[in-house]
């Protein structure tokens, strides 16, 4: 998620951005550590794009970063050795521009899937090293996350549309019409064909798919958030997800089949560092666990997803000193960790650098113990990729997935500018970057959104959807994690955690 902001000199300007957009038990909290919490809170937003707001950096704050130490120059590369980039595909067409920004991935079989604010492109990637454009569709509505299931692809639309096609055009959310789900046909991956909506309360910022047991049917958990009084179809309060159902055989029949309460007590009320719950911003399932991970916002949350159609908070973690945002998760194999993200500043802000320290902006890992719904979730450590970047960067933690090595718990990451990041948490109190790979910024002297929005290691390689940069395919070449090349999966949909080595 991309956090925009409109003219004025409390909050970040991203260059080339039109819309406006941001991007139970008991409650466990993080152990408290010196770094002051984020207090700048974004207000005011028109009434455009997904017209949401969250925890900010001022402008005052940005231009006081301590970038001394970012040494890259615009676009040049730098990596570690035991990681190189193997070939990369520019954004094309209706895609080639600054606004339209690059998003999720997904990947099946020999291709890749990749979301874009302007639709979305299926790549062939049978050969990494020499990845081609096999189609694209032109389907407006940020942010376009994307999953793909079979012969159907999945599509979030987070943004107020005059209709649910894809020559809508945005509206304010005072005259919202349509936002939530779109599913498309793809047996013919050169002509995709869009074949049904789906509408959602407050829309579809992500979504996760759920298969369910019987295989008949797949279930798709909506996290939307950002109620207002003045937003069609998402009055506060706004505390749960939605969950849509797809007949397989009938997938035109997909509807609502539930909204659960995740937060009967309203979450976290935000005020005291971190933002305000009303919704999830992300959600990862373990089916082979019957359990889930939500980053709600002010809250990260475990949930049995034993029921598909009524998953159930069974803890709650809460980090009211350094996560202004909580944004992902990712399970470990063994589903006895799990690492949540902060996207501190909603993507727009720098803050990799020795202003923001290593612990905002940053992962946290908690251990999970207990059994069924006594699993609980215990603080262990923080981590955040240990390079500086310049105040033109944007850089903060986000989607990553886990690298499948037998015995290990490794992970390869996007941190937007900061470029891709491979960490190992095997001890989950002492995590290690053990290769990197980045960019440097896209200007000197402007703030422009970049870098890599997802980054995922998929059959052998690591693949990166970089916003403005294009698809780029990266080899990893290290002897902590070749057992990995052992391990091929049919589908990847990160958010849909596969057990990669289930013995």
């Amino acid at each position: 998620m991309i956090s925009f902001s409109p003219q004025g000199t409390r909050r970040l300007r991203i260059v080339g951005l039109a819309a406006t957009a941001l991007l139970v038990s008991s409650v466990v909290v993080a152990p408290a550590s010196s770094a002051g919490a984020p207090t700048d809170r974004c207000a005011d937003l028109p009434e455009a794009g997904d017209n949401f707001y969250e925890l900010c950096l001022s402008e005052a704050e940005l231009t006081a970063m301590d970038d001394d130490g970012a040494d890259l120059g615009v676009d040049e590369i730098d990596s570690s050795d035991n990681i190189r980039q193997v070939a990369n595909i520019p954004k094309q067409g209706p895609f080639d521009s600054t606004s339209a920004l690059n998003s999720d991935l997904a990947f099946q079989g020999r291709y890749a899937f990749a979301g874009n604010y302007n639709g979305f492109v299926i790549y062939d990637v049978k050969n990494p090293r020499s990845p081609k454009v096999v189609s694209q569709v032109l389907c407006p509505g940020s942010q376009n996350d994307i999953s793909v299931y079979g012969d159907l692809l999945f599509l979030s639309t987070d943004q107020p549309r005059s209709d649910d096609s894809c020559t809508s055009t945005a509206v304010p959310s005072s005259a919202t019409v349509w936002e939530g789900m779109k599913i498309f046909d793809i047996r013919d991956k050169r002509n995709p064909r869009y074949i049904k909506s789906v509408r959602t309360a407050c829309g579809s910022h992500t979504h996760t798919l759920v298969p369910a047991k019987d295989r008949r049917s797949v279930y798709l958990y909506v996290s939307s958030y950002g109620p207002s009084a003045s937003y069609v179809g998402c009055a506060p309060p706004h505390d749960s997800i939605s969950i849509i159902k797809v007949p397989l055989k009938k997938p035109t029949q997909a509807a609502v089949v539930a909204t659960p309460n995740l937060f009967p007590d309203g979450g976290n009320p935000g005020g005291n560092g971190s933002s305000t719950t009303s919704g999830c911003h992300d959600i990862t399932v373990y089916p082979t666990k019957d359990v889930a991970a939500g980053a709600c916002m002010g809250d990260g949350v475990l949930l049995n997803i034993a029921n598909r159609e009524a998953p159930r908070v069974i803890n709650r973690v809460r980090d009211t000193t350094n996560f202004a945002f909580w944004h992902s998760a990712t399970f470990n194999e063994a589903g006895t960790k799990v690492v949540f993200t902060d996207e501190l500043g909603g993507g727009g802000g720098a803050t990799c650098n020795e202003t923001v320290g290593p612990n905002r902006g940053a992962n946290a890992v908690y251990d999970i113990t207990g059994r069924g719904d006594s699993r609980e979730m215990t603080f262990r450590s923080y981590f955040k990729i240990p390079r500086t970047n310049a105040n033109t960067e944007n850089c903060v933690a986000h989607n990553g997935s886990l690298v499948p090595v037998i015995g290990r718990d490794v992970m390869v990451q996007a941190w937007y500018q900061g470029g891709v990041s491979v960490w190992d948490f095997t001890n989950s109190a002492r995590p290690v970057e053990i290769a990197y790979w980045e960019r440097g910024p896209l200007s000197e002297t402007e703030r422009i959104a970049g870098g890599s929005w997802s980054a995922y290691y998929y059959n052998g390689h690591i693949y990166s959807n970089d916003i403005q940069k294009g698809l780029d395919v990266l080899a990893l070449n290290d002897w902590r994690t070749w057992t990995a090349k052992f391990s091929h999966v049919k589908e990847l949909n990160v958010q849909t955690q596969p057990d990669y080595w289930p013995w």
